[in-house]
């Protein structure tokens, strides 16, 4: 009885070490690089194109912004000698005015500035979702991982989908035109 007990558990953890690897061959798993398809991708690249050039645009109007009170700033101290005390005090108050409105500037560039990368990228993370999931489906996978904000430490490159992505995605956007 013993040895009959003893047969028949080592068979069902044969059993189950089989299922287990059978299990294991049908998951399908691919990986994806994400933000490398995003900016590696050609909307991604006129993307940032875009983004790259509004930065530099407002960059410059605050730069200029920020002169122009240390300008103002600069001709006051020179000028604070000879200059009365209630010119003196509505220099200091049109300095300090213009010193609110830079700050504003400033608030207000950065958040046009996250708007708009958050348009430019949101249209483009969505597109790329609709590719993957078509590759996905395509290629039975049965699961895709984000490569580097789903804690993969470490895969096969054979599993790396994300040039085929980035192929997939021109050639859809091109088609488009």
């Amino acid at each position: 009885m013993k040895k009959f007990l003893a047969v028949v558990i080592a068979g069902l953890f044969t059993l189950t070490a089989g299922a287990n690897a059978a299990s294991a061959e049908a998951l399908k798993v691919g990986l994806v690089e994400l933000q490398k398809a995003v900016f590696e991708s050609d909307a991604g690249k006129r993307a940032r194109a875009d983004f790259d050039s509004l930065v530099k645009s407002k960059q410059a109007s605050i730069e200029e912004k920020g002169k122009s009170i240390e300008k103002l700033r600069a001709d006051m101290e020179k000028q604070a000698a000879v200059i009365s005390p209630d010119a003196k005090k509505a220099k200091i108050e049109e300095i300090e005015r213009l010193e609110r409105d830079f700050q504003r500037l400033v608030a207000d560039s950065q958040a046009e500035i996250k708007k708009k990368e958050g348009e430019l990228l949101g249209e483009i993370y969505k597109e790329l979702r609709d590719v993957i999931s078509k590759i996905g489906q395509e290629d039975g996978l049965s699961l895709i991982l984000e490569y580097n904000e789903g804690g993969v430490l470490y895969s096969n490159k054979s599993l790396d989908i994300t040039d085929r992505v980035i192929k997939r995605y021109n050639e859809a956007k091109a088609s488009k035109k």
